[in-house]
This record gives structure tokens, C-alpha cells and sequence, in this order.
């Protein structure tokens, strides 16, 4: 229904009450959604972790008051430090803060939708055609003159499709939980690189302490080189021990060098999470003397609640289960409302006066009537790719708890086997020293002094390999717990997620 330039204020009662009508229809169905509503899929949550530790009790809240700088618990600052550049400086990081920037953006464009557009136009043009007459008096044959006119216009248009089956609103919902899902991507993200470097700086530092050991051993190879030497030399010792122990000395002097490049290849891994180039980047060496904290646990079902890839998994599922909304939608009939109205005359002094204005308003209503299939194909696809999403949300919550598992399963493991190996290198060492001193004697060959020491070494480097294990266990049972991240900090950052389930309780 289209009207132009009707003045008789009679002819304008009828529009305005079928555009009121439409309006108040429109408002009507506005919160007529159709779809599916969303519920978070159910997933295999275990009463209790199979390994965990003896003594352990549910977390009370306020043990995780300090959570939130979760490698604070280790008291090293040098750690500290490198984690706070890496908050400001790491790439990965920056990445998914982008596309959680992005995906806010795209909220807002979706909520655009519920609004009408409004447009501003302005134009003018000048035209000129033949004319077989002049005046009164017709033209003969051949000749002809030209009639320009002119043509100005101004005009505003607006035009508004009422969310009638509630396409918008999943439109909407959907971005929402995208938004929500790049915001807990975001946090794992960070979360990774700040367990990633965490667990390299403990690398690092185990392998300090592995050059400690390996000097410490090539200064006690020397000391053995120059007994045997001095043995030989006023004839108690063979040829062949003096050189026995000078391939020892060699050897280990060897493995001291060849740690270098283990130790320089984590420097340079933590150069790059901190955002800094390899060749300007270096940490000055300290062995490793830190020792696992404890580190408060909550109940498995907290896990759905503590995990930002679970988060980020969950919020997947309810964004595909929006967009089956959306596929359903195209099944019913869309409602425009447009209106336009404004100015245009042939002459531009008339252009801004009453009798050169000008408005049409009609709403329209359309509907596809055969498409081959394609809107139920478009809905089955839908309904697949929530299936996907719901398989990967249960698949993530299983992979969690085994990461929980293992890392305790680690914790537990080592924690056992560091008491049998400080047994080991206590009595590697008795034997060593007896050893030596039955080869000063003369009792022995030097070749039992070679045993001994190689079995004392061992013990050594054993020892010292199962501390940077532990401890770099000790952050993957942080990191397999959250690291102190809470699904309410979703709530903050996005303005709502849907809730988890309630923790049980014991």
C-alpha cells in the first residue's frame, strides 16, 4: 500500500491505522522464538579423583583467595617477573584477545538488527529529449528542438523487519555465546602460555642445577685423575688407570657442555612467550631449590566451573543450538515496515516548500513458497554442527579430567620416588668414598673407583631430574585445574553465561 501526496488529512487515517496495526502485530510475535531452547549437555562427571592425595578435603572458598596469580604459590620472583611480561607481551595471547574484540563487535552487530535503518538521500539531475512541437506551431520534418528539465530531491528512508519468529534474538544469542566462548579461549589461552613458561623456567632451572652436579663431578674427576697420576708416578698404578680416568674426566666435561645446549634452546622458549627476541633475551642460572606446594583441590564437578576449555566448549554447543533458531526461522514469512518521504521539484528555489513534498509508507509481507529442500537442509546441517559441538564440549570435559589424573597420578608417583632416589645417592656416595679410599689403600682395581663413581653420578643426575619433574607436574596440576579461573569470570566480562551445574557436595 503506497500513498503520494495526499494532503486531505481523511486519506492519511486509514495508513496510520494499518501501520499502527501492523506495529502492534509485529510487537506481538516479537517474542514468538522458534527453536530449541538451550540446555547444557549432560556429561560423565566421576564422584571423586581416583588419584588423589592422602589427607585430601574439599577446598573451602577461601583457599582459593589467591588463586587468581596462581604461580605466586611458588615464591620466586624471577618466575614472577617473567609471567607479568608475558601477560603484556606474549603473541598467542594477543591473538585471542583480538578475536575476543572481534567477537564482542559481532554482538553488537547482530543486536543492530532489532532496530530500524534510516537513510538520508539527496540528488539532482538534468535531462533534456526531443520535442516535435514549439509553442502552438508544429516543426517541420528535420528539425526539432530540445525540452531540458531539471529535477531535484531530498528524501529519508526508513525501514524495519519486526523479529517476528525470533531469528534476531538467536542471531543475537548466538554471538552472545560466541563472544562468551572467545572470552574463556582467551583466558586458556593465557592460561597455556603462563603453564608453558612456568613449566620451561622450572626446566631451566633443573637443568642449573644438572650443570652444578655436572661441574661439581668434573671437579671430583679431576681430583681422581690427579690421584691416579700421582699413583702411577711413583709406581703403585698402572698406564692404563691414569688413562681409565682421564676418559672419565673427559667425558663428563663432555655432558657439562652438552647441557649448555639443552639449557640455551629453554632460555630461547621463554624469550618467545615473553615477547622478546633470543638474542637479547637471557636468565641468569640458579639451581633449582624450590619444592611442590600444595595446592588446594576441589571436587570433580567444580572442574566444569574451573576450566576455561570447558567454559569455551559449552558456549560453543549453545551458539550452534542458536543457530538451529535461526535455520527454522527461514521457514516462516518475514514482515517489512518501510516508509519514505521528503522533497522534489523541477526547480531548486521550490525544492523545501509544501506542495513539493512527497511520502510513501506500505508494509510487506514475503514468503518461500519452494526452495527444493534447501531450508530443511540448511536446518539438518544446523542440528549436525550442534551435535558436533556437543560431542566436542563432552569429549573436552573427559580429556579434563584425565589431564587432572595424570598430572596427580605425576605428583603422587614422584613424590614417592624422590624419597628412593635420595636413599640411592646417599648410598652411591658411602660406596664411592669406601671405594676410594680401598684404592688409596691398594686394595682394589681403579676400575672398581670407576664403577662406583659412575653409579654415584647417576644417582646424582636421577635425583636431580625427578625435582624439575616434580615440579613441572606440580604446574600441570594447576594448569589441569584452572589456575584459579572461574566460569563467573565470563559472567563479568560478557554480561551472562549460562549457569553451571551446582557443585556436589561432601
Amino acid at each position: 500500500m503506497q500513498c503520494h501526496r495526499i494532503p486531505q488529512s481523511r486519506a492519511g487515517i486509514p495508513r496510520v491505522l494499518t501501520i499502527a496495526v501492523a506495529a502492534a502485530a509485529a510487537i506481538a510475535f516479537a517474542g514468538c522464538a522458534v527453536g530449541p531452547n538451550y540446555q547444557r549437555p549432560a556429561a560423565a562427571v566421576p564422584a571423586a579423583y581416583k588419584e588423589t592425595p592422602e589427607g585430601w578435603k574439599v577446598a573451602q572458598p577461601s583457599d582459593q583467595t589467591d588463586r587468581g596469580n596462581w604461580w605466586t604459590i611458588y615464591n620466586d620472583a624471577q618466575l614472577n617477573a617473567l609471567i607479568d611480561k608475558l601477560n603484556t607481551a606474549n603473541q598467542t595471547v594477543a591473538q585471542f584477545a583480538a578475536a575476543y574484540r572481534q567477537a564482542r563487535a559481532l554482538v553488537s552487530e547482530a543486536r543492530a538488527a532489532y532496530f530500524p535503518t534510516v537513510g538520508l538521500s539527496a540528488g539532482g539531475t538534468r535531462s533534456g529529449q526531443p520535442s516535435r512541437f514549439q509553442g502552438s506551431t508544429q516543426v517541420g520534418s528535420g528539425s526539432s528542438t530540445s525540452s531540458i528539465t531539471n529535477n531535484y530531491n531530498i528524501s529519508l528512508d526508513a525501514s524495519w523487519e519486526p523479529d517476528l519468529w525470533g531469528k534476531v534474538s538467536r542471531q543475537v544469542g548466538a554471538q552472545k555465546a560466541g563472544q562468551q566462548s572467545a572470552a574463556a579461549d582467551l583466558a586458556n589461552a593465557r592460561l597455556s602460555a603462563q603453564a608453558t613458561l612456568a613449566q620451561t623456567y622450572f626446566s631451566l632451572r633443573a637443568l642449573d642445577s644438572q650443570q652444578k652436579l655436572l661441574d661439581d663431578t668434573v671437579a671430583s674427576y679431576e681430583q681422581a685423575l690427579k690421584l691416579t697420576q700421582n699413583r702411577y708416578a711413583v709406581g703403585v698404578a698402572a698406564r692404563s688407570d691414569v688413562i681409565t680416568a682421564q676418559t672419565q674426566l673427559q667425558s663428563a666435561q663432555a655432558a657439562a657442555i652438552d647441557n649448555g645446549v639443552a639449557r640455551a634452546q629453554d632460555e630461547h622458549a621463554i624469550a618467545v612467550l615473553v615477547g622478546e627476541p633470543a638474542s637479547t633475551f637471557s636468565i641468569p642460572p640458579s639451581p633449582l631449590d624450590a619444592v611442590p606446594p600444595d595446592v588446594p583441590m576441589q571436587l570433580p564437578s567444580a572442574l566444569l566451573e574451573r576450566r576455561p576449555d570447558i567454559a569455551s566448549a559449552e558456549r560453543k554447543a549453545a551458539e550452534a543450538n542458536e543457530q538451529i533458531g535461526v535455520a527454522i526461522a527461514a521457514f516462516f514469512p518475514t514482515l517489512t515496515l518501510s516508509a519514505q518521504g521528503g522533497f522534489e521539484s523541477s526547480a531548486w528555489s521550490q525544492l523545501l516548500t509544501l506542495p513539493s513534498r512527497f511520502w510513501t509508507v506500505g508494509p510487506q509481507l514475503a514468503a518461500t513458497l519452494f526452495d527444493a529442500g534447501l531450508r530443511s537442509a540448511q536446518t539438518e546441517a544446523a542440528r549436525a554442527a550442534y551435535d558436533q559441538q556437543v560431542a566436542a564440549y563432552r569429549q573436552t570435559v573427559l580429556a579434563a579430567f584425565q589431564d587432572v589424573e595424570d598430572n596427580l597420578a605425576s605428583q603422587r608417583i614422584l613424590a614417592n620416588e624422590v624419597v628412593v632416589q635420595k636413599q640411592a645417592v646417599d648410598s652411591a656416595r658411602q660406596a664411592l668414598a669406601i671405594t676410594t679410599n680401598e684404592y688409596k689403600a691398594g686394595t682394589v682395581a681403579y676400575v672398581s673407583v670407576l664403577t662406583a663413581q659412575t653409579t654415584a653420578f647417576a644417582a646424582e643426575q636421577k635425583l636431580v631430574t625427578i625435582a624439575g619433574q616434580r615440579m613441572v607436574s606440580s604446574v600441570g596440576v594447576v594448569k589441569a585445574l584452572g589456575g584459579g579461573w572461574d566460569v563467573a569470570q565470563v559472567d563479568r566480562e560478557t554480561g551472562g553465561v549460562a549457569a553451571p551445574p551446582p557443585v556436589a557436595q561432601k
